[in-house]
């Protein structure tokens, strides 16, 4: 979710400065939330990789069902089994066709266990309106601002969450993602609502996660302490969720798509960071560096999306992380 996210400030910049170009986005029925709206020339299509476009056999249907569009111009932005099938199928038809270069080769240097080389990447904005310009539709990111309008409009959500009571501050936080090199220690977390709740009587803290063993833990943070909501059961989907991200004064994350989600409505980001680094390309949009979280450790970056094992088994690229540091960057926006 996250990489797609990254995508929707590209393309509201390419539609922006090409408004005569038909843009249509393929992806995870979920997608459909960022780019409904987003402009006039920018449309959806769906690909239902789970279900009748599942296996090869689907594949081959997804791209008929490209090809009857007639696009002109093929960019892939994932470079993924699936999308390198497409494109092939689209270069034997002799389309104009090109794909994200993930600068693979300066990411190992980076992350290497000796040797490093601490240069920062090509973020993956970059790489994504670098495709664009190779398709002969260039654009300068920094001349663009992105705004969606639906996913601030706080009428989708309930009545008690439409309006932040006036002197309240609300806090989001997200501990969770996909790998154990960019998770937080749980109880290290729990510390920092805690001394939040007693350091902030006017804060309300809304507690964000999806799977089963995360709402589990989220649901027993917001029973133990008053100033915590578990957002799973508070709001209902994805587009409520980030609408209700758009409210709150800050947003404590993960490397995770929370931090892009967040980022997508303008909400600060104090980004929480270990086995991975924000020179691997994936800061959230237009976030600031003094909202950054991480150690300097000989070893980091081990890895670019946080699945390696620790080398030092002991993880002390997160665990060396007090819960103070964290909250002082929290505190800036809590005034």
């Amino acid at each position: 979710m996250g990489d797609v996210a990254m995508t929707v400030p590209v393309v509201s910049a390419l539609a922006q400065r090409y408004p005569n170009l038909r843009i249509t986005v393929l992806s995870r029925p979920f997608a459909r939330t960022f780019f409904d709206g987003l402009a006039p020339n920018v449309g959806f299509m769906a690909a239902y990789l789970q279900d009748e476009e599942r296996g090869m056999k689907g594949l081959k249907a997804l791209y008929r069902r490209l090809a009857a569009k007639q696009f002109t111009a093929i960019a892939d932005l994932h470079d993924t089994l699936r999308s390198k099938y497409l494109r092939m199928r689209f270069n034997l038809g002799r389309r104009n066709v090109e794909h994200i270069n993930k600068h693979k080769a300066g990411k190992r240097r980076l992350t290497r266990l000796h040797g490093k080389q601490l240069v920062q990447q090509p973020t993956s904005f970059e790489n994504y309106a670098d495709v664009f310009a190779r398709l002969g539709y260039p654009i300068d990111l920094n001349e663009f601002e992105f705004h969606l309008p639906k996913l601030h409009d706080t009428s989708i959500l309930p009545a008690s969450l439409q309006k932040k009571p006036e002197g309240e501050r609300w806090l989001g936080m997200a501990p969770f993602a996909a790998h154990k090199g960019k998770v937080y220690p749980i109880e290290q977390m729990e510390k920092i609502i805690q001394i939040l709740g007693e350091r902030h009587p006017n804060l309300r803290i809304f507690l964000f996660g999806g799977g089963k063993t995360e709402q589990q833990q989220l649901s027993r943070w917001a029973l133990r302490y008053d100033h915590c909501e578990c957002m799973p059961g508070l709001v209902e989907g994805l587009h409520q969720e980030i609408v209700l991200m758009s409210q709150l004064d800050a947003m404590v994350s993960m490397d995770s798509a929370n931090m892009h989600l967040a980022s997508l409505v303008g909400t600060p980001v104090i980004s929480i960071w270990g086995a991975t680094h924000p020179y691997a390309g994936f800061m959230g949009w237009r976030q600031k560096s003094e909202d950054i979280v991480q150690l300097d450790l000989d070893c980091r970056p081990c890895s670019v999306y946080g699945k390696k094992a620790c080398q030092r088994k002991d993880y002390a690229c997160l665990n060396g992380i007090t819960p103070e540091m964290i909250i002082q960057k929290i505190e800036r926006y809590m005034i």
